[in-house]
């Protein structure tokens, strides 16, 4: 099953494609960031977004999608601007007719490690074993979207292995 896990957010949104083959290993098909400039509008950083994910969605065709739950820290106003992120990612996935699940980050924290309350390092370091890597992914936010995807497939893996 190829999974796409999204990190939400309006200047670089995360994206991770994380495949589980039969046997249980995981493999990163593909992660990076799709990127907005703070001097572009606002309605067309979203219609960037929009156009990115679309273009990753016919390159990769996912068959189910994972987003990480908008988590509202003290920046009210950074918290509207990934909201609005969120709301075009999730109607861009919607379009494409794919299944959407969701997940807070400390629930992808305790999946990935153990750990609620994990740190980025310790959650790249898991990323980077649970996925064979060589390297830590980078930037941050690539590296939370193959969080996301190994969230939903670790979630999910007792339902598929009763089909």
């Amino acid at each position: 099953m190829l999974v796409l896990g999204i990190d939400p957010g309006t200047a670089r949104t995360g994206y991770g494609l994380v495949r589980e083959h039969s046997d249980g290993t995981l493999e990163a098909v593909a992660y990076g960031v799709f990127t907005t400039t703070p001097d572009t509008p606002t309605a067309y950083r979203l219609l960037s977004l929009y156009t990115q994910l679309r273009q990753l969605l016919v390159e990769h065709q996912p068959e189910q999608v994972a987003v990480e739950e908008l988590f509202f820290g003290k920046n009210v106003t950074t918290g509207i601007t990934v909201a609005q992120a969120r709301g075009v990612l999730l109607l861009a996935l919607a379009q494409a007719g794919l299944p959407i699940y969701e997940y807070k980050p400390k629930t992808a924290k305790m999946t990935i490690t153990g750990f609620g309350s994990a740190d980025k390092n310790q959650m790249q370091e898991m990323i980077r074993q649970l996925l064979g890597l060589e390297k830590i992914p980078k930037p941050d936010d690539a590296a939370d979207g193959l969080a996301i995807a190994i969230t939903h497939l670790q979630s999910t893996r007792f339902e598929r292995l009763a089909e």
